[in-house]
């Protein structure tokens, strides 16, 4: 059992320690300094001024890529005309729109059994590249995209039917 000057000692040296160390990270804390407040100055800037967007127009050199934005308003203003296009009503829109009618696919719009197709495929081949667009009721509506030319040199697989018009 340790005796009472060597108790007194320990626990003044911890009290010591304590002391010496809290001391030393009170120094750590920074005063706080007095710094100037900022202040706003008013600067003249010019506002932006909107800028005209330019429609989408066909680029006949253009890539599939490039035409996208075109065979989309296209379609879109057919549908906006009427929701319920048939095949022929896309192809009409293309070609009026400036697309070559001989680098275009259509699907059937009755299935074999002659009921209206749940969708109907469309598509336009250029610079070897597919503008291929899709509207029905299975697929919640229009949509497109730019796919590479098959291997059979078509852009839509299976049966499409005959452009004669």
């Amino acid at each position: 059992m340790l005796d009472a000057p060597v108790r007194h000692s320990r626990r003044a040296t911890t009290w010591a320690a304590c002391l010496v160390l809290g001391l030393g990270l009170a120094g750590c804390s920074a005063a706080p300094v007095d710094r100037p407040t900022p202040t706003a100055t008013a600067t003249a800037t010019a506002s932006p001024t909107p800028t005209e967007v330019a429609p989408p127009a066909l680029m006949p050199e253009g890539t599939a890529a490039e035409n996208l934005p075109y065979f989309d308003s296209v379609i879109t203003a057919a549908l906006a005309a009427d929701p319920n296009v048939a095949g022929r009503s896309y192809i009409d829109a293309l070609v009026a729109a400036g697309f070559d009618k001989t680098t275009m696919e259509v699907t059937a719009d009755t299935t074999t059994k002659g009921e209206p197709a749940d969708t109907i495929q469309f598509s336009v081949n250029i610079a070897g590249e597919c503008l291929i667009g899709q509207n029905g009721p299975s697929t919640g509506g229009y949509h497109s995209v730019v796919a590479p030319l098959l291997a059979t040199g078509t852009c839509l697989v299976g049966a499409t039917r005959q452009i004669d018009w």
